[in-house]
């Protein structure tokens, strides 16, 4: 089981170069690695272990029952979901099944593997159109200067590099920004529409799922209605048909055990409260966008934080002449350049756009 998440150590490697904030890799980076790492071990246990197991009195022998109850799905009844277990019903939901019965059929536990895999992918979606557009730039941009060990050679021909760059680039960087925040944008729509196909998928059960579980830890253990056996039942019902002796249709009603549903439950209450986590961050992380689009002051204050050798007067002067593009670039340089690198790369590229009178 182990060597199946040997291949997602990748997930949580440091990038050497940094194109974006922390927030931004729970979404691509950290919930990527969840859902992949719980969709390698659903379909471990479903497909390698024995994901259903089927009891009947009758001579249908329990190999068939079982394959036919995981491929037509299993059910449970509406109205026995809150009588008394061992007095009324074996279980919650499992009953004698009248003519009038309302059924709750169970086909989900066959697709959660692939459900989670797809959530994967379209959590990197908005990564992968930024890094598109980004096309490897800031990482050409470097030039070495990420390095705290460089000869004095290379950095005194990099630096000026970089700043001719900045220089004659200025007020073109707009474009990437936007384009940033649009990707941004659309980490919390896809949070919020997987939010809503997840409790389509769970019959409208999620949205609501980690509160009831949460009421549930305050209930009398004697109370078995346990909200997550409602969603993930363990045991359920299935009728099995077939031609009898004399050619007429014999009804067979057998219960089945569904083990995956333990891990099921598991991974959806997690994924609810990881859910209503990234969704609260990415709301807060797209005010402070807001603020940091209309409030210049901001930007200083986020660049300085993170390059407290740079001199602050010389950087404030520079954030407050160009625009939010260049800023933007700005701050990823100080993001990924050395302290001291990045420190001369803010007195020369001042002293630059000094002498072009441009500032």
């Amino acid at each position: 089981m182990l060597d199946l998440f040997d291949s997602l150590k990748a997930f949580v490697k440091q990038p050497s170069c940094i194109i974006d904030n922390q927030l931004f890799r729970l979404h691509y980076k950290f919930t990527v690695l969840i859902l992949v790492a719980f969709s390698i071990m659903v379909t471990a246990r479903q497909y390698f272990g024995d994901p259903i197991d089927c009891i009947s009195r009758d001579d249908v022998p329990n190999n068939l029952l079982d394959t036919f109850c995981w491929i037509h799905t299993t059910f449970s009844l509406e109205d026995s979901w809150k009588k008394q277990v061992g007095v009324e019903v074996p279980y919650p939901g499992v009953d004698k099944s009248l003519p009038n019965s309302k059924k709750v059929y169970h086909a989900y536990y066959q697709w959660v593997c692939f459900v989670l895999f797809f959530q994967a992918a379209f959590f990197y979606v908005p990564r992968y159109i930024w890094k598109a557009y980004e096309g490897g730039r800031m990482k050409s941009l470097m030039l070495g200067l990420n390095s705290p060990v460089i000869d004095e050679e290379s950095k005194k021909k990099n630096l000026p590099l970089l700043v001719k760059y900045l220089e004659y680039n200025i007020n073109n960087h707009n474009g990437g920004f936007w384009m940033y925040v649009f990707a941004e944008v659309l980490n919390l729509v896809n949070v919020l529409v997987q939010m809503v196909a997840m409790d389509r998928f769970l019959h409208g059960e999620f949205m609501t799922y980690g509160f009831k579980v949460l009421a549930f830890t305050e209930w009398d253990f004697s109370v078995r209605y346990d909200p997550m056996i409602r969603v993930f039942p363990r045991l359920t019902k299935c009728t099995f048909h077939r031609f009898g002796s004399s050619g007429d249709i014999q009804k067979h009603d057998a219960m089945c055990i569904l083990p995956i549903n333990i891990i099921n439950e598991k991974v959806y209450i997690f994924l609810w409260f990881w859910f209503c986590f990234l969704l609260i961050a990415t709301l807060f992380g797209l005010v402070y966008r807001l603020m940091i689009i209309m409030i210049p002051k901001l930007r200083v204050l986020a660049t300085q934080s993170r390059c407290r050798l740079a001199n602050r007067e010389h950087l404030e002067h520079i954030i407050n002449k160009v625009k939010i593009g260049d800023w933007f670039v700005l701050d990823l340089l100080g993001k990924n350049l050395n302290a001291l690198n990045f420190r001369d790369l803010v007195e020369m590229y001042y002293t630059a756009l000094q002498d072009s009178k441009i500032v």
